[in-house]
């Protein structure tokens, strides 16, 4: 076995290889044509050291940062060559690749940005933080009550902008000696504003059914993700249906880890694509694109792991199931919607229809839904959460200039 799982590893490292050699080949074809922000002109960094496999994490703000970029010049930097090759496809907002740190000293030596956003943990975001004379600001890409939500690497950026009350209450509670009142600025989400696409289905008498599971997860404490223990289940049921209609949206790592995880996501794909056949009108659908929006707003139950997903959802205010992972060791704070939510266990998986039925029509669980949609989100009447990001913004380039004021450097 040790010998198998050492072929594996070189196997996965030479595929790797060849990967990043090809997106570099393109981009050196690419970048000398593609537009670059003029000298001086961005105010605003979003900082993204990820590969395309986490391109999730920033596509959720394109649309808050283009309307953003209005008044505030905005670029997203990049430091992996297949993430600068997507973004320059995708990204309403100028791209600028900085593999090296001698290109991120240039970036800032040329644009001095105010303010630098930043959606993720990721290790390389210190190579960005090293620079004094700006705001880095954690963003994220989700609010949830993982214990991802909890890190004290808070205490790393000058800033954060939280979704409401529940996140200032974690952190109040997870994080010694931290300045909510002064580091922390909620803004509710968004990204809830902007729900992209249209779905890709008819309108018609079916109930459609998000199931939205999280990938298996790196570590037994954050083992959330669903699609083994509960999704092929799940899918079975809604599939035999002819009253439903499946929606199949998995977290875009999934399997990467697991050989059995990847296993039972491939056989619900597979039984997607065997239903449609039988039945084209069904208008099932296995969901990998880079658009979110109109799979939550457009289902009529949505089932979710312990993940943003939960979150994203609960600010439709529309019925929700939840699975509960079924690892001892997962990490399950139950301090907040989750102490409350609609748990869906995988001895009762056997009934999810019904279970389905059931949350489509249950008027207390709705009205349950609307206390913690507030207490998440605060008002979610459209175009709210907008005008909070960009008074945030507006508060903190202001303060960027009394300071430099104070600093004689203005």
């Amino acid at each position: 076995m040790p010998i198998i799982s050492d072929v594996r590893t070189a196997v996965r490292l030479a595929e790797r290889l060849l990967k990043s050699r090809r997106s570099r080949r393109g981009l050196a074809r690419r970048l000398p044509s593609a537009p670059a922000p003029a000298p001086g002109t961005v105010e605003i960094a979003v900082y993204f050291a990820d590969g395309p496999v986490n391109m999730y994490q920033v596509r959720q703000w394109y649309a808050p940062l283009a309307e953003l970029a209005a008044t505030h010049p905005v670029a997203i930097v990049s430091r992996s060559p297949g993430t600068m090759l997507t973004l320059l496809d995708e990204s309403p907002v100028p791209v600028v690749y900085a593999r090296q740190v001698v290109d991120l000293e240039r970036f800032v030596d040329e644009q001095a940005p105010k303010i630098v956003f930043y959606v993720n943990q990721n290790a390389r975001n210190f190579q960005m933080m090293r620079y004094g004379r700006m705001w880095h600001v954690f963003v994220n890409h989700g609010e949830s009550d993982k214990m991802y939500m909890t890190t004290n690497q808070f205490k790393a950026y000058d800033y954060a902008l939280i979704a409401g009350d529940a996140a200032r209450d974690r952190l109040s509670d997870a994080l010694w000696d931290y300045d909510l009142d002064n580091r922390a600025i909620a803004i509710g989400r968004p990204q809830a504003d902007h729900f992209a696409g249209a779905a890709p289905y008819p309108s018609d008498d079916r109930t459609v059914v998000l199931y939205a599971p999280t990938w298996e997860g790196d570590r037994p404490a954050a083992a959330y993700g669903s699609i083994a223990s509960h999704g092929t289940a799940i899918a079975e049921q809604v599939l035999a249906s002819p009253r439903h209609r499946l929606v199949y949206r998995p977290h875009p790592r999934s399997g990467v880890r697991d050989a059995g995880y990847k296993a039972a996501h491939e056989r619900i794909v597979a039984a997607i694509a065997s239903a449609n056949a039988a039945d084209p009108a069904a208008h099932h659908v296995y969901d990998d694109g880079a658009e979110l929006g109109w799979q939550l707003a457009g289902a009529d139950v949505a089932i979710t792991d312990i993940s943003a997903m939960i979150y994203d959802r609960l600010a439709v205010g529309k019925p929700l199931i939840v699975t509960r992972p079924v690892a001892p060791e997962a990490d399950v704070d139950e301090r907040g919607y989750l102490s409350d939510a609609n748990w869906l266990r995988a001895s009762d998986v056997d009934q999810a229809l019904a279970r389905i039925d059931a949350a489509a029509t249950d008027a207390d669980e709705l009205a349950k839904l609307q206390h913690w949609v507030q207490r998440y989100f605060g008002d979610t009447t459209p175009g709210v959460a907008t005008a909070r990001l960009h008074d945030a913004v507006e508060r903190l380039v202001a303060r960027w200039h009394e300071v430099a004021a104070e600093r004689g450097e203005a």
